[in-house]
């Protein structure tokens, strides 16, 4: 083994890999060899800013714009991976959705609505594409600091992310007789325009900086390296993990 960090050979699935953290996942993974399915939903320009990119670095990424929450999304996700015939070395599963309100404005219908997409969109997706994955394969679930904290107007949100995790270790033990790694990413505060949905925005930006030992925000490009480890052959050791990309937030807190 040259290069154990290297993904060269390997083939990803990256859900919601075309804006964000997702988009840096994919750029990072193909720049490292991997052929790359980017799966997206609604933002089209999002995603033909991503191919044009992939095209003029000579990096494989297709796009595969596909509802999770829905059969014909997800037998779209099929359809994709079989055109090409190869088995998949791994699932980075980094759609989610959100309602970031107080306790008092928030309805069951919200929570069908994020929990469909945070939650039972990634089991879906694991049940119907499991097969497809090679032995030794990794699955990587993003969550937040959410998942284990409270966060104001974070409620459906954090909750979602926390089933997630737990559902993520407990794949991590149905699947490891296949030598399948199933982790958790858990970036801290990390500027992407999923902030822009947040009543306290600016607020919240400074407070994590401020409460930083590095006095800065992680970067989507450092989240992607990580992602990067978990799914590279340098992190064989590693399953039913869950790794924190904050910069030392939770150290301090």
């Amino acid at each position: 083994m040259t290069d154990p960090f290297s993904l060269s050979g390997k083939r990803f699935l990256v859900a919601g890999g075309t804006r964000g953290v997702g988009r840096a996942i994919s750029l990072q993974f193909a720049r490292s060899g991997a052929s790359v399915v980017a799966n997206f939903i609604r933002n089209q320009g999002a995603a033909d800013r991503l191919k044009l990119v992939a095209e003029k670095e000579g990096l494989e990424i297709d796009l595969c714009r596909a509802d999770l929450t829905s059969p014909k999304g997800l037998e779209q996700i099929e359809q994709t991976l079989d055109a090409k015939g190869t088995s998949l070395s791994g699932l980075v599963y980094c759609a989610a959705t959100g309602v970031h309100k107080p306790l008092a404005e928030l309805t069951l219908r919200h929570f069908d609505w994020v929990f469909a997409l945070n939650v039972r969109a990634f089991l879906d997706l694991v049940l119907r594409i499991g097969m497809r994955l090679s032995d030794g394969a990794s699955i990587v679930a993003v969550s937040s600091d959410g998942g284990v904290r409270a966060v104001p107007f974070y409620t459906l949100v954090g909750s979602s992310k926390g089933a997630l995790e737990s559902m993520a270790r407990h794949l991590a033990a149905e699947l490891g007789p296949r030598g399948i790694r199933v982790n958790i990413l858990a970036p801290g505060a990390v500027l992407t325009d999923s902030w822009d949905s947040m009543p306290d925005r600016e607020r919240r930006l400074e407070a994590a900086r401020s409460r930083s030992p590095m006095k800065r925000l992680v970067t989507v490009e450092e989240v992607a390296f990580a992602a990067q480890f978990l799914c590279s052959d340098a992190a064989s050791g590693i399953s039913g993990d869950r790794l924190v990309v904050d910069g030392g937030v939770g150290t301090v807190q």
